[in-house]
């Protein structure tokens, strides 16, 4: 028998131990982060204050733009942080709880794009039955159950990876704790780790994606028997951010983690997962809002000089002078 140590902290090594590139890339993802808050809060408190964006398919976006800004919060500011720091340690528990938040929010955002989808769908086919058909009745459980498969995933994939022994080595190389890394560090037999991810990411990938092509198959069908220009126009606009979002982040998933880990490429992949969990999340406020009219709309009449932003900093300085 040998005497081994068990891992109770981890180092993240990161992107590079280069001093002027750290520098670059702590800018670079800081300019990231704050534009991710600003785009996602931005959009929550838009939907909030416009009455006009009170509807199913606006909250189904309020929640997507807050699970954004939570799975980038979750990474970045760790990540920030390493960039200017020597001791790029990172406790066993703060390590368990970062994989876990970034599993739950990951898995719970593929949920609820394919929720969107079936939204869409829902108020293409048939928009006169709309309000009734998404009813909160119908839109809350699906958002709750979205987190609730997110938990479910996460915690499964947590308790599996840190049930093994880490004590060949605490390095991950990585820029925060993700579950390839990390069987990468096992000195435990990672098999039935590797089939779990397999599986199960597999199985959401096909079981969200699946809803998404229905959906749009469906939507498509009801796009042909459309008779005017505009009403397809406006269709294709909107069903088109949320197609350019979904293939983005399925696209990047699929490539992480639905292969066999003989082809896992560490460096590679750490570019990858930062992109899924830092720039989408950038984007997806972007993709969503861009081409949007009643967005636009809704800016001017929240943000604008009569808006309800403004009207309501104004109460709030009244009072404190008060």
């Amino acid at each position: 028998m040998k005497n081994v140590t068990q891992v109770t902290t981890f180092v993240l090594k990161g992107f590079t131990d280069n001093l002027e590139l750290k520098m670059i890339l702590f800018f670079l993802f800081l300019v990231i982060y704050l534009f991710t808050l600003m785009g996602n809060l931005g959009l929550i408190v838009l939907v909030i204050g416009d009455s006009q964006l009170h509807n199913p398919m606006y909250y189904f976006l309020c929640v997507l733009s807050s699970v954004d800004a939570c799975f980038s919060s979750v990474i970045t500011p760790n990540m920030l942080v390493d960039f200017l720091s020597r001791n790029k340690v990172i406790s066993f528990l703060g390590c368990a709880s970062q994989m876990f938040l970034g599993v739950t929010f990951g898995t719970t955002e593929c949920f609820l794009l394919a929720a969107m989808a079936y939204d869409r769908y829902v108020a293409i086919y048939n928009p006169l039955l709309y309000s009734v058909s998404m009813s909160p009745r119908v839109y809350v459980p699906l958002i709750i159950a979205s987190y609730i498969a997110g938990i479910l995933n996460a915690s499964i994939h947590t308790v599996a990876t840190f049930s093994l022994s880490f004590c060949a080595s605490s390095e991950i190389r990585h820029v925060f704790c993700d579950i390839p890394p990390l069987l990468a560090i096992a000195c435990s037999d990672t098999h039935t780790n590797q089939l779990l991810l397999f599986y199960f990411v597999g199985s959401i990938e096909i079981v969200t994606i699946l809803i998404v092509l229905i959906s749009y198959g469906l939507i498509l069908l009801a796009i042909l028997r459309m008779r005017s220009a505009e009403g397809r126009k406006k269709v294709f606009s909107t069903c088109g951010s949320h197609l350019t979002g979904v293939s983005i982040y399925h696209g990047t998933i699929l490539f992480m983690y639905v292969r066999p880990s003989s082809s896992y490429a560490l460096d590679h992949d750490m570019i990858v997962s930062t992109f899924y969990t830092i720039v989408i999340p950038m984007l997806n406020p972007l993709i969503y809002s861009l081409r949007n009219k009643d967005v636009h709309k809704a800016m001017k009449r929240v943000f604008g000089k009569n808006g309800f932003f403004n009207k309501y900093l104004f109460t709030v300085n009244n009072e404190l002078k008060n």
